[in-house]
């Protein structure tokens, strides 16, 4: 249970790992999912009932000229194409990403038939029946491949956020000279993209606190994008980062996608697995860790000189209006409060690299294994840094953690986050009731049928969502604003 326990939190992808959103709105999803689903069925369905109902009427016709079967076909194919634009005025039907390639391939499709039926119009030989089959099931399977987006994602756009500020966004990679890149074997140095959420309304001299958040394993920077426009919203200058190699995929400066390392995926896989010992495990971890702390450290010290020195030496900029975006946003950084913050292994590395600076003033942890705290092994167990930790600390626990934990604690097992728990000088702790691992990220409102695979409850999650960011606002509002007293429950309800 001990390693269940320790490793299931930190092996997920995160909510928007998959499909990259351009832009971000901020408005409420207009249906739920089930309206999405039951739609976009009810369209599958009539799509294929009129492409079965059309091989029925050949056969019922028996002998069908090739040249007439390429007109009924265009008709056919026309009138899947109005039914669509028809079903665009009912809920859960829109034209945006989740329809675009069954659009495409309608509009393909009739002017295939088109050129055919023009081909055609002189033939007189027959359609064989074996051919019009094939053509049926070709047309059934493209369709239902074409409507999978659909049933997979929702046209989520963000939640509503609650601060006075609308955000803007922006981003640039910084290149660590410092550091060779150990995933390739050519020299280059270690880069780190980095994106901004901030107030778009900051005038000269307006100075926001300063958020950096760390990504899960196999993650993407956009994996709790609900939560940088919250924060942003009410005040706060807020950057993801991406680790190269440990996200799901990137971007270097010469443009070349970097996706998720494979070595890296078995490793994870392996020891959630639990079919690695805890002193491969505890090998394998402190060189994730090292990684991401070098990363975090990396950036930190970047957008501190950038702000106060107008160092911008290792910031690579796309364009000229990335690099004046940049900038600006830089001259509204107050590097006197600066919080961290991460969800599962970017959870641990949020909090290793709040132990070993100075300069940071709170730290969330959401939902992640606190990896660093563990020194080494001895006896099957892990030996835990039991030095206090003196950063006021937020974790975020899913319901199934919270209690394995709970019995842990029973037997006074060795274990970093109950230890960090008694030895901490500023520590709170709360779970949502019903969440598991992704309830903490956005994927569950993005894609609720890849949430409910990777470890996703049975809750409301826009509630959720809500509910959490809610609480991360407030925490950093007292201890980087000096705003409020921060309390919390220790348990949330997972449903309005």
């Amino acid at each position: 249970m001990a390693k269940i326990a320790s490793y299931r939190r930190f092996m997920h992808l995160t909510a928007k790992m998959i499909v990259k959103h351009e832009r971000l709105k901020y408005t409420l999803p207009k249906f739920n999912e089930g309206t999405y689903i039951n739609m976009t069925l009810i369209l599958l369905i009539i799509l294929s009932a009129a492409e079965i109902g059309f091989l029925i009427y050949e056969n019922i016709k028996k002998s069908s000229e090739h040249k007439t079967w390429t007109i009924r076909r265009l008709i056919v194919n026309a009138a899947q194409l109005a039914v669509f634009g028809i079903m665009l005025v009912l809920p859960g039907i829109d034209t945006g990403f989740r329809y675009k390639g069954l659009i495409i391939l309608l509009v393909i499709r009739i002017i295939t038939a088109a050129i055919f039926a023009l081909a055609y119009r002189n033939k007189t030989d027959i359609k064989k029946n074996g051919r019009k089959v094939i053509s049926l099931i070709v047309s059934v399977i493209l369709i239902i491949v074409a409507t999978l987006p659909a049933f997979l994602f929702t046209d989520y756009e963000g939640r509503p956020v609650t601060g006075s500020y609308t955000v803007a966004q922006c981003n640039c990679i910084l290149v660590d000279e410092s550091r060779v890149e150990a995933f390739e074997n050519d020299g280059s140095k270690r880069e780190v993209p980095v994106y901004f959420f901030t107030p778009a309304e900051a005038k000269d001299g307006d100075k926001f606190p300063l958020i950096v958040f760390s990504h899960g394993a196999f993650g993407y920077y956009q994996s709790n994008a609900s939560t940088y426009l919250e924060l942003a919203s009410n005040g706060y200058v807020v950057v993801s980062i991406e680790h190269p190699y440990h996200s799901f995929f990137t971007k270097d400066t010469s443009g070349k996608t970097i996706t998720v390392d494979q070595d890296f995926i078995s490793s994870c896989m392996n020891a959630n697995a639990e079919i690695t010992s805890e002193e491969d495990v505890y090998k394998m971890s402190g060189e994730w860790m090292k990684l991401r702390v070098a990363d975090m450290n990396f950036v930190l010290d970047a957008l501190i000189a950038g702000a106060d020195n107008n160092d911008t030496g290792c910031y690579w900029f796309e364009n000229d209006a990335s690099q004046k975006a940049v900038c600006d946003v830089l001259t509204h950084i107050d590097t006197d409060k600066i919080g961290l913050m991460g969800h599962s292994m970017g959870g641990a590395t949020a909090v290793e690299v709040g132990k070993i600076r100075d300069d940071i003033d709170a730290v969330i942890d959401i939902d992640g294994t606190i990896l660093g705290n563990m020194l080494g092994v001895k006896d099957g167990k892990y030996i835990i840094d039991e030095t206090p930790y003196t950063v006021p600390l937020l974790e975020f626990e899913n319901e199934n953690s919270h209690w394995e934990l709970k019995e842990l604690e029973k037997i006074d097992y060795p274990y970093p986050n109950i230890t960090i728990k008694n030895t901490a000088e500023t520590y709170y702790c709360t779970y949502v009731e019903g969440t598991l691992h992704m309830d903490y990220t956005d994927l569950p409102l993005f894609s609720p049928f890849l949430a409910k695979l990777l470890g996703s409850g049975d809750v409301d999650h826009a509630f959720v969502s809500d509910t959490v960011n809610s609480l991360e606002v407030s925490f950093f509002d007292c201890y980087l604003k000096g705003e409020g007293q921060f309390t919390v429950n220790e348990s949330y309800p997972g449903v309005n």
